[in-house]
């Protein structure tokens, strides 16, 4: 069966990489529901961004007008209570001794699409998009494309039915991600990118800079300023 004539499930955050996951699932798929998940998250201010991205794509992509149904939210906090890290408490952001920073959340996008495949189940959805990347990206191991595929397997075998776990920015990195929003939606996506997105790991929107809000210095700030700084001097 086509893409298009079937339902999709976006894992939505509110950050730049599963927004534009969204605008191209809108352009992929008949239907399109979004999930945002509460882990006690320190930048939880993303979750009250996700409304406002998604009533203005409303006006922005005609899409979305006849195609993007539901959405959910399901609360992970158990995530914080199995162990605090950089992103759910008032830590540094730093390398830990095993090499990972220490943003890193154990588990979180393994729970997340093990939730969204439940939910998907129940509401005869066999498609979930994640934002997930290993070209531009934190070293998270749970954002590679072999663990990905691997969970893709064992949720189909664990739920006896087919689950496509689809990641269409696994390949590009921060300059091609904003250059293929522009492809999806012109310059208006690329706008609401900027105003009704967040991906700042210390949830700061105090200060705008040209790529959207954050500090400007943690590492997700970096990763996006660096990929919008290549992707305006490719224009």
């Amino acid at each position: 069966m086509a893409l298009h004539t079937q339902p999709a499930l976006v894992l939505f955050s509110g950050g730049q990489d599963s927004a534009t996951c969204l605008a191209w699932a809108l352009k992929t798929f008949a239907r399109v529901e979004t999930l945002g998940f509460d882990y006690g998250q320190r930048h939880r201010v993303e979750l009250e961004v996700r409304h406002d991205f998604r009533a203005a794509l409303l006006h922005t992509m005609p899409e979305a007008r006849t195609r993007l149904g539901e959405d959910h939210l399901v609360d992970l906090s158990m995530l914080k209570a199995l162990g605090e890290t950089a992103m759910t408490a008032e830590r540094t952001i730093e390398m830990a001794e095993n090499g990972l920073p220490t943003t890193f959340v154990p588990g979180r996008n393994l729970m997340f699409f093990t939730a969204a495949a439940a939910l998907a189940y129940r509401r005869t959805i066999r498609h979930l998009v994640g934002g997930m990347c290993e070209t531009d990206y934190s070293g998270y191991p749970d954002c590679r494309d072999d663990t990905l595929k691997a969970l893709q397997v064992a949720l189909s075998l664990g739920l006896a039915s087919p689950v496509t776990i689809h990641t269409p920015l696994m390949w590009r990195d921060k300059a091609e991600t904003w250059a293929w929003a522009r492809e999806l939606g012109g310059q208006g996506l690329v706008s609401l990118m900027i105003d009704h997105t967040h991906s700042c790991y210390l949830g700061d929107r105090s200060r705008k800079w040209a790529w959207g809000y954050g500090c400007g210095t943690c590492p997700a700030c970096q990763l996006r300023a660096k990929g919008w700084d290549t992707f305006t001097h490719d224009l």
